[in-house]
């Protein structure tokens, strides 16, 4: 049977369900099955590496030209990014087991003791854009918080899907543990999406990654709770304190390191008491590499910058094409980026403590950063080990998703016979 047979909804079903039996048998799993799944799932990995950059080649091939160059990154697997795979999973096995911790503990004057502990959520619906790395991340984060998970990445990394999911699989085979824990939707028919979404007597929690278009449609359609994921038009603000030198390093990290990552700077916003200096700077350590879009101040001050429009300090580019405002002072800076921004990612750079001290506060947005790259906005770099997107909402996790957060709580209630009156 190919994906084109598929019956949606049948098919989510049947997902659905052998997912459900699949975190059933999770609950009981113990630490060292997972961490062996983990590592098993590494070396499968590692041994299909041939196989799995032949079926990348063809899902490169099917865009290529069609596509940006950036989307066309993202998508692409080398023997480096698999090798970056295999061990994000073996880093996942060394972490603690988030499952089972105690996270309070009281007793009640009758002698009731009373603790809360950290249990999977159950069952994920991880639904993502097209990079073949968010699948193997999505999956070991599940498996060692003790949850299962279906897996609807882009239709255009199908191929490199499909091996990605058969070495997770075979790593859970290997360990003991349910295979079905980690599935991928077979079908490219934009209906098992809808399905899923509504698959509430199976899924517990849908967690979309990507743009805009895909955060709303979850968001709209969804009878299934959901943790949004909204790619950042990330802002870096030079205040009138920075260290200019040291800003605009710092930025062109931010925006040319990766272009295609969520935490890119997209726009930086410039104050006016050091924007002579400041723009040119940027203008000048950016050269060819980027093309810089400026409201009419900016591009006064330097002729290498574009016309902007009013879109353009909203845009998430995904490549090298950054928007310049230039505001007058704090006040003006934190209104603009908090406007502007989608809550994920902003930066201020500045020499002057009580400014960043009043930036970071005053932004409402999931990380909010101090003279530091927003290429930082990543789990790994937290410390969390791989993680599976970055919260944009405000209910049950923020920022980014790793073990802890993948994780819900019971309550265990331990008594000797007492009795209500």
């Amino acid at each position: 049977m190919n994906d084109q047979t598929l019956d949606p909804q049948i098919h989510i079903h049947d997902l659905g369900s052998r997912a459900r039996e699949a975190a059933r048998g999770l609950l009981q799993a113990t630490t060292e099955q997972k961490n062996t799944a983990l590592r098993e799932a590494a070396k499968a990995l590692r041994g299909s590496m041939d196989e799995l950059l032949e079926a990348n080649g063809k899902d490169v091939a099917s865009v290529e030209g069609k596509k940006p160059d950036s989307f066309v990154d993202r998508l692409r697997l080398t023997e480096e990014r698999v090798e970056g795979m295999a061990s994000a999973l073996e880093q996942i096995a060394e972490l603690p087991d988030p499952v089972g911790r105690e996270l309070a503990h009281f007793e009640r004057p009758n002698g009731l003791k009373i603790e809360r502990v950290a249990v999977p959520i159950g069952v994920i619906g991880m639904i993502y854009e097209s990079r073949p790395n968010v699948g193997a991340d999505a999956s070991a984060l599940c498996l060692k918080s003790g949850n299962a998970v279906i897996l609807r990445g882009g239709s255009e990394s199908r191929n490199s899907t499909r091996v990605i999911v058969g070495c997770m699989q075979a790593g859970l085979e290997a360990a003991g543990l349910p295979k079905d824990a980690v599935q991928t939707v077979g079908t490219t028919d934009r209906a098992a999406v809808a399905a899923l979404l509504k698959a509430d007597e199976f899924v517990d929690l849908v967690i979309p990654r990507g743009g805009r278009g895909l955060v709303e449609l979850v968001r709209d359609q969804a009878s299934v709770p959901t943790l949004l994921h909204l790619d950042g038009n990330c802002h870096s603000y030079i205040h009138e304190a920075a260290d200019i030198d040291k800003a605009v390093k710092v930025i062109r990290n931010a925006k040319l390191r990766r272009t295609g990552v969520c935490g890119a700077t997209e726009s930086i916003v410039v104050d006016r008491a050091v924007a002579d200096k400041a723009v040119p700077a940027l203008a000048e350590i950016f050269g060819t590499d980027c093309e810089i879009r400026g409201d009419a101040e900016a591009a006064k001050l330097d002729d290498r910058i574009k016309p902007a429009t009013e879109e353009d300090f909203s845009t998430e580019y995904l490549d090298p094409i950054v928007s310049v405002k230039v505001v007058d002072g704090l006040d003006e800076g934190i209104a603009w980026v908090d406007t502007h921004s989608s809550h994920h990612t902003d930066c201020i750079l500045t020499e002057d403590e009580a400014a960043a001290k009043k930036f970071m506060t005053a932004i409402d947005s999931a990380i909010v950063m101090h003279n530091a790259s927003t290429q930082f906005a990543d789990g790994g770099e937290f410390g969390m080990g791989a993680e599976i997107g970055i919260a944009t909402g405000k209910m049950h996790a923020r920022g980014p998703v790793g073990l802890e957060q993948l994780t819900s709580f019971k309550y265990l209630v331990h008594g000797e016979g007492q009795t209500r009156p």
